[in-house]
């Protein structure tokens, strides 16, 4: 199962608590690379889409909700 299918399947809540734990790893990787600890740099990119695509399924989500 995709990312994104599993993203789906959550609720609002669930998905900001996804995007709120992605944005500290994110935050994490970044004070890695800044001090040179983080190895593998394709991490940061790796997060940053997981964290869009996070937001991108939240975004759908609550424009569903206020439609109906």
């Amino acid at each position: 199962m995709s990312k994104a299918a599993t993203l789906r399947e959550k609720d609002v809540a669930g998905l900001q608590a996804e995007v709120k734990d992605l944005q500290k790893a994110h935050f994490g990787l970044r004070m890695q690379k800044a001090t040179q600890q983080l190895a593998n740099v394709a991490s940061l990119r790796v997060t940053r889409r997981d964290i869009a695509r996070a937001k991108t399924i939240l975004a759908q989500k609550q424009a569903a909700a206020a439609a109906k």
